[in-house]
């Protein structure tokens, strides 16, 4: 027995060193997992910043000046003529004072009726931004008082919308109070594009045009002229919505109680006048391949920052009378059959903008439609 018990003492001793060193190892072993776990949550949780800010620049799109001091990224630009030489601060970088953009497509064989439009908006007031969409190049307009100071684009066959989609980002006309989209082919003896925004801003109108003189091509009746009724004195500035009785075919008609298109809160693609913000809405509208923008007008009222209805109108006291010339194609022959390919084009479009607006509306759950 006391053999037995000298020899299980020494084994019980090495027993309790090794508990004694096995606890110390845990102890240091815990500290180091702990250490190594608090490593790897500030790593995940790092990662977990980087990831959600990483999906909030996503969301707010990539501006391209990350990796820059924010101080030096110039985010949007303007399109003033800027010299080569002399001191550009003193010079202010170009930067237009209370300025509004004139954008038109523009062919050669209309020069003298474009002439007549242009010279309507002072430089003092307006930038001006022709397209060419014939290959008639900015030299066989250089005779013309206002062509050296217009900025030319030359795309042989392109529409309107085409160029406003590639070359009037809202970023690079952010400066500009208004942007007008013209057509080419209207008359401007009764316009005057600063008694127009004088209106159009007195009004609170962000997307606008003016009426069309009624000897114009008309498709729509809101775009027409408003005439004073009998026994009605004076006459106002603005119409924001459009009357006529319902057909006896079925067709649907224009009252008091009509809030969206065409009897309100919307005007043609014609001659629209954009504000600022609603340029940069409309803007993303325009889809990158549907080039003749059928649909768009429809929808334009979402872009009016606000309730379309007072936010969208029509001008009477300052008008236009739209010609309705053939632009792109001609009138005869294969120019003809050209223009009928056109229209069927245009339809197809507005029916594939249609889908593709209620399909994104149906797809993006944090948006609700404020007209539904």
């Amino acid at each position: 027995m006391s053999s037995r018990k000298r020899f299980s003492l020494p084994v019980l001793l090495v027993f309790l060193l090794v508990l004694l060193f096995l606890a110390g190892a845990t102890d240091t072993l815990h500290g180091k997992d702990h250490n190594n776990l608090s490593a790897a949550s500030g790593a995940i949780s790092r990662k977990l910043l980087r990831v959600v800010h990483g999906a909030r620049q996503a969301k707010k799109g990539p501006s391209g000046g990350e990796a820059l001091p924010r101080g030096i990224v110039h985010g949007t630009s303007n399109l003033e003529m800027v010299s080569m030489v002399g001191d550009p601060e003193k010079q202010h970088g170009g930067r237009p004072s209370s300025k509004s953009l004139v954008a038109i497509p523009v062919g050669i064989k209309n020069k003298a009726a474009v002439d007549k439009l242009v010279s309507k908006f002072p430089a003092d007031r307006f930038t001006l931004m022709v397209f060419h969409y014939d290959g008639a190049g900015e030299e066989q307009w250089d005779d013309l008082e206002w062509s050296r100071r217009a900025v030319h684009v030359s795309a042989r066959g392109q529409t309107k919308w085409w160029f406003a989609k590639r070359f009037l980002h809202p970023d690079v006309v952010a400066e500009y109070d208004y942007v007008f989209l013209w057509d080419e082919d209207v008359e401007v003896d009764a316009f005057d594009p600063v008694r127009y925004l004088d209106i159009v801003k007195r009004e609170g109108l962000e997307v606008s045009q003016p009426a069309l003189d009624r000897r114009s091509e008309i498709h729509h009746g809101i775009t027409a002229r408003a005439l004073l009724r009998p026994g009605v004195q004076g006459g106002g500035d603005v119409h924001r919505r459009f009357y006529k009785a319902a057909s006896a075919l079925g067709g649907g008609g224009c009252d008091d109680s009509s809030t969206g298109p065409p009897c309100a809160g919307w005007v043609e693609m014609m001659v629209p006048v954009f504000s600022r913000a609603a340029w940069r809405c409309s803007w993303g509208m325009v889809q990158n391949d549907l080039v003749h923008a059928w649909g768009l007008d429809y929808k334009l009222g979402y872009c009016a920052q606000g309730d379309r209805t007072p936010k969208v109108g029509v001008v009477d006291s300052e008008y236009v009378l739209h010609r309705g010339v053939p632009t792109l194609g001609g009138t005869e022959g294969k120019a003809a059959d050209f223009r009928v390919a056109v229209r069927r084009r245009s339809h197809a479009e507005m029916q594939i903008f249609d889908r593709r607006w209620k399909e994104a509306a149906a797809n993006d759950a944090s948006w609700t439609d404020p007209y539904q």
